[in-house]
This record gives C-alpha cells, sequence and structure tokens, in this order.
C-alpha cells in the first residue's frame, strides 16, 4: 500500500502576535471566552481572540476529546456574542 503524504498546513504557521496564558484551553468555557476577549491578550480586540480560538480547535483536530471539542465549542459561541456586542457598541 502507497504511503499518502499529508500536508499540514497548520505546521507551518508560525504567527507569534499574541501569547494566550498557558493552559487556558484547558479551562471552562467562560474562562476562556472571557480571557481571549480581554485586551491583555487579544489587542486588536475579540475578533482576535475568536481567531486563536479557532485556530486552536483546527490545530487539535482528532486529537481533541468529545467533551473538550464541545467545551472549546461553547466558549466560541459565548466569544462570538462579546464579538457581536463589540460590534454594535463600535
Amino acid at each position: 500500500m502507497a504511503e499518502r503524504k499529508t500536508r499540514r498546513w497548520v505546521k507551518t504557521v508560525t504567527t507569534d502576535s499574541t501569547h494566550p496564558p498557558a493552559g487556558l484551553f484547558t479551562k471552562d468555557a467562560s474562562t476562556i471566552a472571557r480571557t481571549l476577549a480581554s485586551k491583555r491578550v487579544s489587542p486588536k480586540g475579540p475578533g482576535s481572540g475568536m481567531r486563536m480560538l479557532t485556530y486552536f480547535i483546527n490545530r487539535g483536530g482528532r486529537g481533541l476529546s468529545k467533551t473538550r471539542r464541545a467545551e472549546l465549542e461553547r466558549a466560541k459561541k459565548l466569544l462570538s456574542e462579546r464579538v457581536k456586542r463589540a460590534r454594535e457598541r463600535g
């Protein structure tokens, strides 16, 4: 059987713009959303935090457990509500 060469674009990403605290993505959804929306972690606003969270979920891929993925998706929903409120204000 021939080996399948898989391209993993996510391995080549070397962005170094923001630094979420270590272990953040192992916490509960509300803590993740609140932290990623903060100016300290996401200086450009909660939209930047949303991109970080989506990137982390994509990076985790099949390696994430169902419960962890569900918690991260819940955080994503909470963060999207914050993004929506931020857009309405500004």
